[in-house]
């Protein structure tokens, strides 16, 4: 059976107050394409279809076109499920009616997960649809209190599933969470946290039970300790801390026996997302940008010491898309799939965010005679303020 594996579409996501529809319409139709090629015998959606609980009206249209030209057209069904942007019940909306179409989109979590079955030349491959659900929801679902994370959840969950489960016949669990198991995470900004503390993260062990799992959450493509476990990444860039990210499209051949091999496949964007670093009249010479797509987003970190007039609407004269602009400040060496710049400020002194502060802003260094000056102001303004 042929699976194509996908998830984190975020339709109607804002990037620096940026509306990405445009680009979504475009990699979705380039999605579309790959299906008609690939000919595959399901598509699965790892969880969040949208951005957020309540979607624009051009997100909801977006989905419909794409939905209907993937069932009615290409005659392939899709069986999605919601993520942690979704609403459950809106995502859910009419499951019942869609079913009969070869649309399964399984919204809110029920105690008793029955599997969609699809057929294949080698008989019935059993899906298990797993939306996202807080461990508070799982806990009053399963009517288990011992549940108190999401590993505790997701276990519980499984646990319901393989009492009815026959492992001699092909089994996929689609999931969207964070799985941990060998091998680093690739990690970045624009996921949203599930929960705080660790109380997040899935043991990889709870899948062995599945010939595939079919993970969402996680923006970055890659295997969860080996190839039956993967995530399918998002379509598109959705923050610059995914700059290096290298976007694919999920193809899974499960055979006769249930073993897996996986196919990825790129889909060029419209308009890519980059960094770019420099002194902004090499930024501005045509032999520096001539060979790159200019249109592309950009990030720009400026290494200029001096003051520069109006910047930003020079550098747009060339790269219309600008979207953020530093002075010396981008770190690019990364940890986890984040930057240097995401460093918690709450944990900082004020004498150390106004250092980074001026750093960032006039690009020199916040000398020790600057320090002791910010110290008498700040020790003035407290004593006045009573502290």
């Amino acid at each position: 059976m042929k699976i194509i594996h996908t998830g984190d579409w975020h339709i109607g996501k804002m990037v620096h107050q940026v509306q990405m529809i445009e680009d979504q319409d475009y990699i979705l139709k380039e999605f579309i394409k790959l299906i008609e090629e690939e000919k595959p015998d399901v598509v699965v959606i790892a969880g969040d279809l949208y951005d957020r609980s309540v979607p624009p009206v051009v997100a909801v249209d977006l989905l419909d076109r794409v939905f209907t030209k993937i069932l009615v057209n290409l005659n392939t069904p899709i069986i999605a499920i919601a993520g942690n942007h979704d609403s459950g019940d809106r995502v859910g909306f009419a499951s019942q009616i869609l079913k009969n179409k070869g649309l399964y989109i399984c919204g809110r979590l029920g105690k008793n997960i029955s599997p969609i079955v699809i057929k294949d030349q080698y008989g019935e491959v059993n899906f298990y649809p797993v939306p996202y659900a807080d461990p508070a929801e799982v806990r009053h679902v399963m009517e288990d209190e011992d549940i108190h994370n999401h590993n505790e959840a997701m276990k519980s969950i499984i646990d319901s599933i393989k009492e009815n489960m026959n492992e001699s016949k092909r089994n996929v669990l689609i999931a969207h969470g964070f799985v941990i198991g060998a091998g680093e995470r690739d990690t970045c900004e624009s996921e949203r946290p599930l929960s705080i503390g660790g109380t997040e993260f899935i043991d990889i062990e709870n899948f062995n039970v599945f010939n595939y799992t079919a993970l969402g959450h996680l923006h970055g493509a890659q295997k969860v300790g080996c190839d039956k476990v993967r995530y399918s990444g998002s379509l598109l860039k959705y923050s610059f801390s995914e700059f290096k990210q290298k976007k694919s499209i999920t193809i899974v051949n499960l055979n006769k026996d249930g073993e897996v091999s996986i196919d990825l496949r790129s889909l060029i964007p419209h308009k890519d997302m980059r960094i770019i670093k420099g002194k902004i009249e090499d930024l501005l010479n045509p032999d520096v940008y001539r060979n790159t797509n200019v249109n592309d987003y950009i990030y720009v970190d400026l290494t200029d010491e001096c003051e520069i007039i109006e910047p930003m609407s020079k550098l747009r004269t060339v790269y219309p898309n600008v979207l953020k602009l530093t002075r010396n400040s981008f770190n690019r060496k990364m940890e986890n799939g984040r930057t240097s710049l995401q460093e918690d400020y709450n944990n900082k002194t004020m004498l150390e965010l106004f250092d980074e502060f001026y750093t960032n802003v006039i690009g020199r260094e916040f000398t020790k005679e600057k320090k002791d000056v910010l110290l008498k102001v700040l020790k003035s303004v407290e004593k006045k303020e009573g502290r």
